[in-house]
């Protein structure tokens, strides 16, 4: 899948192509992706930021943030040590995280509690560290630096969809 174009687009006016994936259009609409603003086809619509289903308020937006953060921090996710960064590095390279579906975090920890499964279990069943499955059910698998193979496993043993398809 293509990345972002550095590149104009046509536009709606007179066709042209997706910024998002390069295929040939002659109804592109304007999207805002990952803060970029981009003439897209109506596949790639759907990766729209602005067209969320719920709009949230910002006390809203505010109040999950600071959910997000107490948890990670009293799970031991997040702390100001960046000593295992810069002794281990990451596995991104080895172990790289594909383009993700849309609330697969939702997915994930729904799927494995309609399975009965405690995350601690499949954890240790999928050998993967329970801080990487916290991680992938919060949405902050990039930012947690999970590798693509745990987000693969997941999909295999929960049977979900994670990895969008190009």
């Amino acid at each position: 899948m293509a990345k972002y174009s550095t590149g104009g687009s046509s536009g709606a006016s007179g066709g042209g192509a997706c910024e998002l994936c390069g295929k040939s259009s002659d109804s592109l609409t304007e999207a805002n992706v990952a803060g970029a603003q981009l003439e897209v086809c109506s596949d790639c619509a759907t990766h729209n930021d602005n067209a969320q289903t719920k709009q949230e308020t910002s006390d809203e937006v505010e109040r999950n943030r600071r959910a997000a953060q107490n948890t990670a921090k009293a799970s031991g996710v997040y702390n100001d040590d960046s000593s295992h960064w810069e002794e281990e590095g990451t596995n991104y390279d080895d172990d790289p995280l594909p383009y993700l579906v849309r609330n697969y975090g939702e997915n994930v920890e729904e799927a494995r509690q309609e399975q009965g499964l405690q995350r601690e279990e499949l954890a240790d069943e999928l050998d993967v560290s329970e801080n990487d499955l916290l991680a992938v059910e919060q949405g902050r698998a990039n930012q947690a630096n999970v590798g693509g193979s745990v987000v693969r496993a997941l999909e295999e043993r929960l049977d979900v969809t994670l990895v969008e398809e190009a």
